[in-house]
């Protein structure tokens, strides 16, 4: 079976499973637990640690323990640092309604484990300028917590080919509430793939080509959000 005959066969049983139900409350229980602190940024020494692609400009700060990210378009705030799984990622994310131009409450995105087919070994090697369907090379994980104009939470897995980004889980809800902070945990383990907001699992996905390292991004467009807590843990099996 071709890539692109996969990925429309992904598609198509990811759709199958969204129809099932929304996203639900749980307390999963897990074979590992969080380990040693692999990476981490408090936001109060500049973006050393990250390379940032705007679309059409905005501005992009790190400053007194908050990633305050106001921007007109696409934009992707990657960590520099590669990050090889097991691992669990934290931060909290707050959208900003406050009156300014860009704080239309949208487009809490990631993309985790990216890897760049064009440059597999280097994903900065090749330009992107911020639009989405620049995107389109990598091999990734892509997380869509939406509100306001856009009123899908979504998880994609990208396979590495223009304009094919297989859906697995399209939830009209849970959305964005303006001004409340999220405490997002995302969890990279093995075939295991879970993205979690204040508590809740969102998305939860058993891959049987899992994609188990690569770069971490923040994703956003037309938005205005501030992000604090950035920490990523090992994970280590539990034991009896």
């Amino acid at each position: 079976m071709t890539t692109t005959r996969r990925a429309f066969t992904t598609l198509a049983a990811g759709a199958a499973l969204a129809a099932l139900a929304p996203a639900t409350t749980a307390s999963a229980h897990s074979s590992h637990r969080r380990g040693r602190l692999i990476a981490h940024d408090d936001f109060r020494r500049g973006l050393g640690r990250w390379a940032v692609e705007l679309e059409k400009g905005g501005t992009v700060t790190a400053t007194r323990g908050t990633l305050e990210v106001d921007v007109p378009a696409g934009a992707t705030i990657w960590f520099r640092k590669r990050l090889e799984g097991p691992y669990v990622i934290e931060y909290t994310a707050t959208p900003v309604s406050e009156g300014g131009v860009n704080d239309r409450v949208s487009d809490l995105n990631n993309f985790w484990n990216a890897v760049d087919v064009r440059s597999p070994d280097d994903i900065f090697a090749t330009a992107r300028a911020g639009a989405l369907a620049e995107y389109d090379h990598l091999k990734t994980y892509y997380s869509g917590y939406g509100a306001n104009y856009n009123t899908t939470t979504r998880l994609r897995r990208y396979v590495g080919e223009a304009g094919v980004r297989p859906l697995i889980y399209d939830y009209t809800e849970p959305l964005l509430v303006a001004n409340e902070p999220n405490r997002v945990r995302i969890v990279s383990d093995g075939s295991k793939v879970q993205w979690w907001n204040n508590g809740r699992l969102v998305f939860d996905y058993v891959d049987q080509e899992p994609y188990t390292g690569g770069h971490f991004a923040f994703r956003t467009t037309w938005s205005h959000f501030r992000f604090s807590d950035f920490r990523v843990w090992r994970l280590s099996p539990q034991h009896p």
